[in-house]
């Protein structure tokens, strides 16, 4: 039976197999100066740093200033990889400006006998942005406009219509 990898075995033993199986011995050969040689060359360091000392003295900056300064560092530019606006279109359009009709009682006798619109309007609207938006939207001519700011902070627009529009 042969001997297990690993394990430990008589020389003896190895000798007769060997004899016995008619296969000649052949020598081996030990590398023994490489290791040697690394082991010389880290000791002669490490004496090197003992005689030397191991700890270098660090010089230490002298501060002219009572204030700290952030030392300046790189500034990378910007460099994104998709594009993160959009085509900018005005917020500010006709939807916005005319916000809602008022359909109070009032409002409605405005409409029977004054040929007159009421809407709740955006606050930043002038006179011209709410005739454009009403030109625009409901497609009828203006003769004049009057606006008030109410108690709650709305804008209100009164809109005359011209004659033909009854």
């Amino acid at each position: 039976m042969p001997p297990k990898k690993g394990g430990k075995t008589n020389p003896a033993a190895a000798e007769a197999a060997r004899a016995a199986s008619g296969k000649k011995e052949v020598p081996v050969k030990k590398a023994v100066a490489k290791p040697v040689k690394k082991a010389v060359e880290k000791a002669e360091k490490a004496a090197k740093a003992v005689t030397k000392g191991a700890a270098i003295k660090r010089t230490r900056k002298i501060h002219t200033s009572v204030q700290f300064h952030r030392p300046h560092t790189l500034r990378v530019a910007r460099n994104p990889k998709y594009p993160r606006t959009i085509s900018q279109r005005s917020k500010f359009d006709e939807y916005r400006i005319l916000r809602v009709p008022l359909t109070t009682e009032s409002s409605m006798k405005l409409i029977e006998d004054n040929n007159t619109l009421s809407f709740l309007v955006d606050l930043r609207a002038s006179k011209r942005n709410i005739r454009d938006a009403i030109k625009k939207m409901h497609k009828v001519k203006v003769a004049s406009i009057n606006t008030i700011i109410r108690p709650d902070g709305q804008k209100k627009a009164f809109v005359k219509l011209t004659s033909d529009h009854d």
